[in-house]
């Protein structure tokens, strides 16, 4: 099973950034601002998980599933583009999940991910469906 490590870089209310290399890939993360661990508002904490790809009912269709993260359930990594605080006003289209991106950039003031989509399809595209375990880790 690959061990693939997610370094992030940077966080603030805009959201957490980092970098996964696969390969000779690298591509972007984004998540949640750190807000202990709280369901929906959190980025996922540091540590080692499982990853497999499975059917989702809410994207209703098979991607990744985070598994194992502590009082957690459901994390998926998808495409999104921003990640701020929302009770702060800021925009976020994520719940707790991790986005790949294959740039970092600012739209409308916020920073973002940028390319979200064509990543995403690009990582699923190098796993294969295949496990892997993810080690999370700040830099």
């Amino acid at each position: 099973m690959d061990r693939i490590i997610l370094e992030r870089f940077e966080t603030s209310d805009q959201g957490t950034f980092g970098k996964l290399r696969i390969y000779n890939d690298t591509f972007y993360t984004m998540e949640l601002p750190w807000r202990d661990n709280s369901n929906n508002f959190s980025c996922v904490p540091v540590g080692i998980y499982e990853c497999r790809f499975t059917m989702s009912a809410h994207f209703k269709r098979k991607m990744f599933l985070v598994d194992g993260v502590n009082n957690r359930t459901g994390i998926r990594i998808h495409s999104a583009n921003f990640a701020g605080d929302k009770t702060l006003g800021l925009k976020c289209q994520l719940n707790g999940c991790i986005a790949l991106g294959l740039h970092v950039g600012q739209m409308g003031g916020q920073k973002c991910l940028l390319l979200s989509s064509p990543a995403v399809r690009k990582f699923e595209s190098l796993m294969s469906g295949e496990s892997f375990i993810l080690e999370v880790k700040n830099v």
